[in-house]
């Protein structure tokens, strides 16, 4: 079977595919790729079918050296990619001869990146996924230096680079858009109205697990105590003690016992979620 070795993994790579929804009663999270848009793109390009499994790259990129032929793709955050040291395409299909080595550089805008390869990588699936699971720890390590990844047979030759450019790019600040509930009575009307008007920031403690937030106004609670645990999903907006919302990501708890103030749909916002980085504004619009 054909191999991609790790040279380089980068500040965090992870294996990730589709996810493993339909498994929260058993306690374990959906995961799978952040930015669905750029994921699924990367596999376009190399031809493979939507649920291949792919890397997820963090800031740094990775470098990768192919035991065999390949073809791959970088999509996701805009960097430098180079095969042998020379520069090649991004957004593209790239041929990677026998021992040649990619190296995805540092993101120029944006966090996450996506390298897609023609065949997916076959590592062992878990629940019916290959995703990396930062909660549970289930699926593959994160990548570390010297991890043979394997690959598996080839599908349809890889697709033109036409719809590359039609991601978007990189916004200067993150709106998020939110439909309230279930849990609103449990803040004040006046912190409720502060939230539209209202400016955070990505905190550096942001993760796989969630888009933690700081720099904005602390929503006030309306009545005291606390939750038994209840269901959480994809794009909840827990409200911690401290008053600052945390967005949950692919990776989040399926329980939890702090107020959901409300939810950010599925879709283009929280794959812009994925690729903003510490500092950026973060907004709450209503969601239509």
């Amino acid at each position: 079977m054909a191999e991609l070795l790790v040279v380089r993994a980068g500040a965090l790579t992870t294996v990730q595919d589709r996810g493993r929804p339909g498994y929260a009663h058993l306690g374990v999270p959906r995961s799978g790729a952040l930015d669905t848009a750029a994921y699924a793109l990367a596999n376009r390009l190399v031809g493979n079918p939507p649920g291949a499994a792919a890397l997820e790259t963090t800031l740094d990129g990775v470098s990768l050296r192919a035991r065999a032929a390949a073809v791959v793709a970088v999509t996701g955050a805009p960097c430098p990619v180079r095969v042998c040291g020379r520069p090649v395409a991004w957004g593209a299909p790239v041929r990677l001869p026998a021992g040649a080595e990619l190296e995805v550089g540092r993101a120029e805008s944006g966090l996450r990146g996506y390298v897609a390869v023609r065949g997916g990588l076959a590592v062992p699936p878990v629940l019916g996924s290959r995703s990396t699971d930062l909660l549970s720890g289930l699926g593959p390590p994160v990548l570390s230096a010297g991890t043979a990844l394997p690959v598996g047979p080839a599908g349809p030759g890889p697709v033109p680079a036409a719809d590359a450019y039609g991601l978007p790019a990189a916004p200067s600040e993150l709106l998020l858009p939110l439909r309230l509930g279930p849990r609103e009575d449990w803040f004040t009307a006046a912190s409720l109205a502060g939230l539209w008007r209202s400016a955070f920031r990505v905190s550096p403690r942001s993760n796989r697990i969630g888009l933690r937030t700081e720099g904005g106004p602390a929503l006030v609670r309306a009545r005291a105590g606390e939750l038994p645990s209840e269901g959480m999903v994809l794009g909840a907006v827990q409200v911690p003690p401290d008053g600052l919302p945390v967005v949950f990501l692919a990776d989040h708890p399926v329980t939890g016992g702090y107020p959901v103030v409300g939810v950010v749909p599925a879709g283009p916002a929280l794959d812009a979620a994925a690729q903003a980085r510490p500092g950026m504004t973060v907004r709450f619009v209503r969601a239509r």
